[in-house]
């Protein structure tokens, strides 16, 4: 039997770029850095992928379209009939978002795409209508819409949280930047709470997940 210790930085970077990205992810990634927006990396797009295929999501939200990256792996996750509500305030980032879905394949009919304020979008949505919850938007509104998804999702239904390490500073006591405080509170409130079964996935920028109970 071998010994396995922790994961290099070189590990973590080849488990990242592990999944490849076709032409259409390249594009919208493209785009998404020339307006000068983050986007999942394709680790943390596979990793979105895999949770809305375990769990045949047919109903997912995502918090931040941006150009399209993560609403594209999230779709090819989804059963064939699912509709992926996506919720920006760019309409600019929708609108290429928009033509990037229609690139991938996906009809019209599979995506509702709401411009708004996620928290002024998010209490219009159907309490347990959901599968999956996205949240890949401002730090600041990070606990807002994780109460939110806990109204919105279903029994099982899943969460996932982008940018859940912080840019590397969340196991930092020293670090206590507003924002670093904001997702460390999430995190911490997450793996404590009787409603949720939790996990920090180190992908990307962090992706914290959990399981509606």
């Amino acid at each position: 039997m071998g010994t396995a210790g922790p994961a290099t930085a070189q590990a973590l970077q080849f488990a990242d770029a592990y999944p490849p990205e076709d032409l259409v992810l390249q594009t919208a990634r493209r785009l998404a850095d020339e307006v000068g927006l983050p986007c999942v990396t394709p680790g943390a797009g596979a990793a979105l992928r895999l949770l809305a295929a375990a769990g045949n999501a047919r109903s997912l939200v995502e918090i931040g379209t941006g150009t399209g990256v993560s609403g594209v792996w999230l779709l090819r996750g989804m059963r064939p009939d699912g509709v992926l509500t996506t919720i920006d305030v760019e309409n600019e980032h929708q609108r290429i978002a928009r033509r990037i879905f229609m690139e991938a394949g996906f009809a019209p009919s599979r995506t509702r795409i709401i411009t708004g304020r996620a928290l002024d979008v998010l209490p219009r949505l159907t309490d347990h209508g959901y599968d999956l919850v996205f949240v890949d938007a401002d730090p600041t509104e990070y606990a807002a819409c994780v109460a939110a998804a806990g109204r919105l999702l279903r029994t099982g239904g899943v969460l996932a949280v982008n940018n859940a390490l912080a840019g590397g500073r969340i196991g930092d006591p020293a670090a206590r930047d507003p924002e670093t405080v904001l997702i460390r509170e999430v995190v911490k409130d997450l793996r404590d709470s009787d409603d949720w079964v939790p996990a920090l996935l180190p992908t990307g920028a962090g992706l914290l997940t959990a399981v509606r109970r």
